[in-house]
């Protein structure tokens, strides 16, 4: 890959994920990762060529998640933008679509194979792959599905990683690349959610905590403490008993 080193990035996703006291092998679960790192999340409904954001104050990290889009797309989204807050050098905020984007910034091609490596790790994804499949290149599609299941990643972003890794052919990916994912993984009985959107109007973050304690404390007044929450989509005067 031009002007990116996969080496370099084998060694940003390793010191992350010891980082986040994760081995080199196990899923990640994106929406625990970021409570872990204290990163404020906003999942919206947004456009289909703004997949997310994020953005960096003093200590203080931000993202923002386009709810539209199916969940596994969302994890790998996750997943990038962890790249720029994390490991990028001179952070500068800005829209991303990644594994979509045409972009040539060197910084977007390293989040995409970043994110690629810390969601589906080669070891891990060799533990699953009946040894088989693995030496004939050609991996089943109930194997195909289990792992999609396990990493919580889109069926594309799986077919990539496998030819990346050369698991699969140039064949076989363009063959599996063909499959009505939805419609096969229901065949095969497992749950679609992965596939589907969602997520809307959800909240990572204890920003409404922070509000709710200074408004108990009298630090604000209960029309800034209810200004606060609306910021983030939330009327704190509605009855949810009704």
């Amino acid at each position: 890959m031009a002007n990116v080193s996969v080496e370099e990035i084998s060694i940003d996703v390793h010191n992350f994920r010891k980082k986040v006291d994760l081995s080199d092998v196990e899923s990640i679960n994106c929406k625990n990762l970021l409570w872990k790192l204290n990163v404020h999340t906003i999942y919206r409904p947004l456009s289909d060529s703004f997949s997310g954001m994020c953005l960096k104050t003093g200590d203080k990290n931000f993202m923002m998640i386009n709810s539209n889009n199916p969940r596994g797309r969302q994890h790998f989204t996750i997943a990038h933008e962890f790249y720029h807050l994390y490991v990028q050098n001179e952070f500068k905020p800005h829209v991303c679509n990644p594994g979509y984007s045409q972009s040539k910034d060197v910084n977007e091609k390293k989040a995409d194979l970043f994110a690629s490596e810390l969601l589906l790790p080669e070891m891990g994804l060799k533990k699953m792959i009946p040894f088989p499949e693995l030496t004939r290149k050609e991996i089943s599609i109930p194997t195909l599905l289990k792992m999609e299941q396990y990493f919580s990643v889109s069926h594309l972003a799986m077919l990539n990683r496998l030819k990346f890794l050369k698991f699969i052919t140039a064949e076989q990916r363009e063959k599996l690349g063909l499959l009505q994912i939805k419609k096969t993984a229901q065949e095969y009985g497992f749950g679609l959610d992965l596939y589907e959107s969602g997520n809307q109007g959800l909240i990572i973050s204890d920003y409404g905590s922070r509000a709710k304690e200074l408004f108990i404390n009298l630090r604000i007044s209960e029309s800034h403490y209810y200004e606060l929450m609306n910021d983030i989509g939330i009327d704190p005067t509605l009855n949810t008993n009704e």
